[in-house]
């Protein structure tokens, strides 16, 4: 042992293996003052290597800064309530309503197709256009009608100079038969060659108007007004007029006003069916009852009809009925074959609790709200939810008139029981 200079303490300078004799410089590891180790030499047959000493020298010196160890700090107060946001549940005289899957359909749908057999002159329409009833859409070649039509003139002409030779006869008939110069049988003969020819001439008459609308066919009109779609045959196309093997050149479906088709299920429909038997039903001045209509360009329920009738029995596969309500389309925002929502009135008007849909929670399949009690602790109502009206939603079961309930802070609440301090819903002030 060696003593350092100055401290009068006896400090390592080597270890003695029982082998060997190992040489090691101590004098990186300075102990603090009045701070003392002993260096124990290993038992007989341990040989200690450096690797053993240098890796146990960390435990040394934890042992030695642990004698030190700071005293934990001390308890705070307990936490006090917790702030919440709390506002009352709103009541308002409303209409409970249900909602059905809908198809928009239009009141009136044509297909254009031709009566006449030829070759397509003129489409004079573009795709999507909107047409009146009685506007030209397609043209048929109109030559072989026409001459069709001239030769019908011509058989109803001749027809009518043989009805008139031949009343000519029966009148002078009439007269030979007086002076006792025809027989009774000519004179008979005659009258009836009249009668035949008069006949002639309504026959040429009918053939002369058949091919006269059959030339008018030659022009193929829209029998309503709405919109047109593309033309599915083009110009210089030969197209069938037989029935039973037309062809089909377009279509038109009307566009203001439209129906809307929902199915309607069993409970529901039984619902209303009561409520209209008990006059409880809201309904305009015409006497039928006010729905809305969702299509998906995210303005709600913003268009609003009347339901036109009920079908006439139910779907025993699907255990619906189907609705027909009727819409105002001047817009032409409603398409035929749009995917909707309807909107039917489910109850009478009476009041109803509605609350912001960010105040609701889940758990599992049960939705619920923190609402605070008397003494202003936490309490869970598990609550039914209706519909949205006006981005709130309505609670049919669960809470009352007057409850408060929790709209921000809800993720500070732990368990029902737990103090709140409620704080009321801050207000924009207008400038």
């Amino acid at each position: 042992m060696a003593a350092r200079p100055g401290d009068g303490r006896a400090h390592p300078e080597a270890v003695n293996t029982a082998n060997s004799q190992f040489i090691f410089p101590l004098n990186e590891f300075w102990l603090p003052p009045r701070q003392t180790v002993e260096v124990l030499r290993p038992p007989m047959g341990i040989t200690m290597t450096p690797l053993r000493f240098i890796a146990a020298v960390p435990f040394l010196l934890a042992g030695l800064t642990g004698c030190h160890r700071a005293a934990p700090p001390a308890a705070g107060p307990p936490p006090g309530p917790t702030p919440v946001t709390v506002a009352p549940v709103e009541v308002r005289e409303l209409t409970l309503t249900e909602d059905f899957s809908a198809r928009v359909e239009a009141t009136e749908t044509v297909e254009i197709r031709p009566r006449v057999s030829g070759y397509i002159t003129e489409v004079r329409f573009q795709p999507g256009q909107m047409v009146r009833a009685g506007e030209v859409l397609f043209v048929i070649n109109p030559r072989p009608l026409e001459t069709a039509l001239q030769l019908a003139d011509a058989n109803l002409q001749r027809a009518q100079a043989t009805a008139e030779i031949s009343a000519r006869e029966a009148a002078r008939g009439a007269q030979l038969l007086a002076d006792k110069t025809i027989s009774t049988e000519e004179n008979d003969t005659r009258k009836w060659k009249a009668r035949e020819s008069a006949a002639a001439v309504l026959a040429a008459e009918a053939t002369r108007h058949s091919a006269q609308i059959n030339l008018d066919y030659c022009q193929v009109k829209s029998p309503i007004a709405g919109r047109v779609s593309r033309a599915l045959v083009t110009a210089g196309n030969n197209v069938s007029g037989v029935d039973g093997f037309t062809t089909l050149l377009a279509t038109v479906v009307s566009v203001d006003p439209v129906h809307v088709y929902a199915a309607m299920e069993e409970g529901a429909l039984l619902n209303y069916r009561k409520l209209e038997r008990e006059g409880k039903l809201e309904k305009t001045a015409e006497g039928l009852v006010s729905v809305a209509l969702q299509i998906a360009d995210g303005a709600g329920f913003a268009h609003h009809g009347t339901i036109e009738h009920f079908d006439n029995r139910l779907d025993p596969n699907t255990g619906t009925m189907v609705v027909r309500s009727t819409f105002p389309n001047a817009g032409g925002v409603l398409v035929p074959g749009l995917y909707a929502r309807l909107r039917v009135p489910s109850s009478a008007r009476k009041p109803v609790i509605l609350i912001p849909d960010l105040a609701v929670g889940t758990e599992q399949s049960l939705r619920y709200v923190w609402t605070l009690s008397a003494s202003n602790t936490a309490q869970k109502s598990f609550v039914t939810l209706g519909t949205f009206v006006d981005g709130k939603r309505i609670v049919e079961r669960g809470l009352n008139s007057g409850d408060r309930i929790v709209i921000n802070g809800l993720q500070r609440i732990m368990a029902p029981g737990m103090p709140l301090a409620p704080e009321p819903p801050a207000t924009v002030k207008t400038p």
